[in-house]
This record gives structure tokens, sequence and C-alpha cells, in this order.
């Protein structure tokens, strides 16, 4: 395995960990805790998650620098609007931990998400 392999492969893992979480979040943690007249676990749940975003996020902004110097990407157009995006996504999870309360972040950290994922596709395909 080369070096640039094993980078890419932590990109991928973080990047697996940040959306991949998100759909577990949504589709098997919240639906299976929400009846509970105690909401700590699931808060729990959530901020472990977000410390782990934001870990997951250091990861990408890391390997995913390296590999835009390293394949000479920084002049791409698609890297600029994905990096905007991360910032972002990284703001959004920021104000999410400050303000669980407001369910509708969580969508929005998706969504970008979602589109970070689509512009790391056609990065690597070259489009």
């Amino acid at each position: 395995m080369t070096t640039w392999a094993l980078i890419r492969w932590l990109h991928l893992l973080a990047m697996a960990f940040f959306v991949g979480g998100q759909l577990v979040l949504v589709a098997a943690v919240v639906p299976a805790l929400r009846g509970e007249a105690d909401r700590e676990r699931l808060r729990a749940v959530a901020r472990r998650f977000g410390w782990g975003s934001l870990v997951a996020l250091a990861v990408l902004l890391a390997t995913g620098s390296a590999m835009a110097g390293h394949f000479a990407r920084w002049g791409d157009g698609t890297l600029h609007v994905k990096l905007a995006l991360v910032a972002v996504a990284g703001l959004l999870v920021l104000w999410h931990m400050r303000r669980p309360q407001q369910h509708w972040i969580e969508g929005l950290v998706f969504v970008v998400s979602l589109a970070i994922v689509w512009l790391g596709v056609a990065l690597a395909h070259g489009t």
C-alpha cells in the first residue's frame, strides 16, 4: 500500500464515519429513543457523535489538503465549492452542539454532507 492510498483510505473512512453516522442517527437511534421521557441518552449519543464528527472533519481537512496538493487540485473550482461546504458543515455541527433543540440543523448538516460526498466523487473521477 502506498502512502497516498493510505491517505485516501483515511479520507474515505472519516467521510464514512461522518455521513454514515448521520444515517444511523436518523434511521435507528433517534426513532428508537424518541419516545423516552428522559432524553438524556439521546443527547449523550448525539453529543458523542458531534465530537466524533469534529474529529472526522479534522481528518478530512488534513487528508484532503494533502491530496489536493499532491494531485495539484488547488485550482479546481469543484474543490473550492467542496471546501466551502466543509466549512459550512463544520459550523453547522458546532452550532447544533450548542443548540441541540434546533433539529432543523441536523437535516441541513445531512444535506450539506451529501453534497460534499457528491463533489468528492466528482473530484475523484476528474469531472
